[in-house]
């Protein structure tokens, strides 16, 4: 079978050596034919090859026993890798031999329908005519039926089994004998979390005791602690090409990148390091992801756009600032810093200290801070709002109690209102009381009172004190008078004056007795002697008397001042009455504590069950004021303060 112009003018022979030589003349140059096999220069393959292959083909041979997969592993590089010889060289046998392919045997094979990137052909009988010129049953050859592919066209992706099995089988009917290498496209560039720290946990808080808090979430939002990494990017990966029947590579798409910095935001970075490209954390503080952008910051604040309900996040005990712009809903709670909501809210708000701000209403719930502000922009209704130690400004309130240490509201219907200083633009029944307090406008409503309370500072402690203290400096002054006038009574004395009057003049030496008026001074002093002592004893007592009244002259003073201080510049204004109001001072111990920082229902029954407050005012028109330091009048309102 072996056709000898083949083997001289396109295929070399292997030599005696045991490693075949490829001679180097002829585009056929690379391909040997051996005893055991056709061989391929393993150094040429691809293009080169192609054109050995494409030259045997045309030529009206063929490979026989082809081993299709290594030739087209040699021809497009696809397919399994090569085999390889003991000294890990390439090995590329594609063939048994090459033989003869007569134009008898290639007229029985038709023509191919090639579309949608697929070959297919028409199995049926055949027939060949022999040398007497008689028709007789053929029989197709999956060897030539690749050479006659070849020629047609289709040099790639050949289905050699279902070649095979049609040929077998016999039957007639269309079948696909080639079919296109789609490409791979490989992967785009991408993000992967290399944390859990991303993902919230819905699942019930464990409390401290081992039980579970089903109205609380185990970790809605995540903590971050600095330089966590977050996101890791994995970069692109190129596509494997395909092939398309003539074998012409088809390109895949390219891959497409990413900037991992689109995920940056306040408090993270995009770092390169030793493992790849990463994300991560700035500082300490809350995760937060932009649902729109889906960029990730940290921050001291966290920030919701879900809302507060048992649904989306239970409970709410954070370390931090909070900010939120859905509703908070169900009575649900919020603890935190600083905390401002943009919605309605109607649940409970608790601030350790910080601001608490509702840019909304405030319905049914309460907002609560230790130490810091309150401000709602909307409307209160039916709400509790309390600070120990900061401001309350309000817009609107309608049965509700506030109190801090300094309360402002617009309009307020109906309330139970306490603070050091209280500012009411529009009161409408309740009950309004303070150190100072200052309403705009004041009246009743419907079948509500309307009570205004001066808080006035119990001094009966300090006055008790002043009592006493007065008291005994009057006894001091009348011991002291005592004394005196018993040291004048004395020294009215005729001996003891003399005696006064000579003896400092003698001490001075002013005078000098004579021999004869000695003994008569000795006696003189003799004699006064008892008088003198006595002066002594009173002197002293008066002293010391003078002394103890001074002292508590000081303290009287001194307590006096406390007074003033404790009493302070207490006061009212209402600029207008419009209807029944009762103004009444209202005692309260300031040494027991902020009078104002009390639970709702205490302050609402001592606002409203006030017996025996001193009733200052009672009128239905007109304006009042009343003042415990005219100096510091509390001002007249006038407008609106609230912004």
């Amino acid at each position: 079978m072996n056709d000898p112009a083949v083997a001289s003018s396109a295929i070399s022979f292997a030599t005696t050596d045991s490693v075949a030589r490829f001679v180097s003349s002829g585009p056929e140059h690379c391909l040997d034919r051996r005893a055991d096999g056709v061989y391929a220069d393993p150094e040429v393959l691809g293009t080169t090859l192609v054109a050995a292959v494409d030259g045997v083909l045309r030529s009206n041979h063929y490979f026989a026993k082809l081993d299709y997969p290594v030739l087209i592993k040699a021809l497009y590089g696809h397919g399994p890798e090569l085999p390889r010889d003991a000294a890990g060289r390439a090995v590329v046998r594609f063939a048994a031999d090459i033989l003869p392919f007569a134009q008898e045997r290639r007229a029985l094979y038709r023509a191919v329908k090639i579309t949608d990137g697929q070959a297919e052909y028409y199995f049926e009988p055949v027939f060949e005519t022999d040398a007497d010129g008689a028709e007789r049953a053929a029989t197709l050859d999956v060897d030539e039926f690749v050479a006659d592919l070849w020629g047609k066209g289709v040099r790639f992706g050949v289905d050699l089994d279902a070649i095979r099995n049609a040929i077998v089988s016999g039957a007639a009917g269309r079948i696909v004998v080639a079919r296109r290498l789609e490409p791979d496209n490989g992967m785009d560039a991408r993000v992967e979390e290399v944390t859990g720290d991303l993902h919230r946990s819905d699942a019930p808080r464990q409390l401290a005791n081992g039980k579970l808090d089903l109205m609380s979430f185990q970790n809605r939002f995540p903590q971050i602690a600095k330089g966590k990494r977050l996101l890791r990017k994995v970069p692109p990966t190129s596509g494997v090409p395909g092939f398309d029947l003539s074998g012409i590579p088809v390109a895949p798409e390219p891959p497409r990148d990413l900037d991992l910095a689109m995920y940056a935001a306040d408090g993270t970075e995009v770092v390169q390091l030793d493992d790849g490209e990463f994300l991560v954390a700035r500082q300490d503080g809350f995760l937060n992801v932009d649902p729109k952008s889906h960029r990730i910051s940290i921050g001291d604040k966290i920030v919701s756009h879900d809302g507060v309900s048992a649904k989306t996040t239970g409970n709410l005990h954070l370390s931090g600032d909070y900010e939120e712009f859905g509703e908070v809903q169900e009575q649900r709670i919020i603890e935190g810093d600083s905390i401002t909501v943009h919605a309605d809210v109607f649940g409970h708000l608790v601030s350790r200290g910080g601001t608490i701000r509702l840019d909304r209403n405030l319905v049914g719930g309460s907002a609560r801070n230790a130490s810091g502000d309150i401000r709602v922009l909307g409307v209160a209704s039916g709400a509790t709002i309390q600070t120990a130690r900061g401001e309350v400004i309000m817009q609107r309130a309608e049965n509700c109690v506030i109190s801090g240490t300094r309360v402002k509201v617009e309009r307020a219907i109906n309330c139970e209102i306490m603070g050091d200083e209280v500012e009411v633009a529009f009161a409408e029944g309740g009950a309004i009381a303070g150190r100072r307090v200052a309403i705009g406008h004041a009246a009743p409503r419907r079948q509500g009172e309307m009570l205004v309370y001066v808080l006035r500072p119990d001094c009966a402690r300090i006055d008790d004190a002043l009592a006493q203290v007065g008291a005994r400096i009057e006894q001091f002054g009348e011991l002291l008078a005592r004394h005196r006038a018993a040291i004048e009574q004395l020294g009215a004395q005729a001996d003891l004056r003399k005696y006064l009057t000579l003896a400092p003049r003698l001490r001075k030496g002013e005078l000098v007795l004579t021999p004869e008026q000695e003994p008569q001074f000795r006696r003189l002093t003799a004699a006064v002697a008892p008088a003198l002592k006595e002066m002594a004893r009173l002197s002293q007592l008066a002293k010391a008397a003078e002394s103890e009244r001074q002292a508590g002259q000081a303290l009287l003073e001194r307590l006096q001042m406390q007074r003033g201080e404790r009493l302070g510049a207490a006061g009212v204004a209402i600029g207008a009455l419009a209807g029944e109001v009762q103004v009444r001072a209202l005692g309260y111990e300031p040494d027991a504590g902020k009078v104002w920082d009390l639970p709702p229902r205490e302050i609402k029954a001592r606002l409203r069950e006030a017996t025996g407050a001193e009733l200052l005012h009672a009128g239905s028109d007109g304006a009042w004021s009343w003042n415990t330091d005219p100096a510091h009048a509390v001002p007249a309102i006038a407008d609106v303060f609230v912004h």
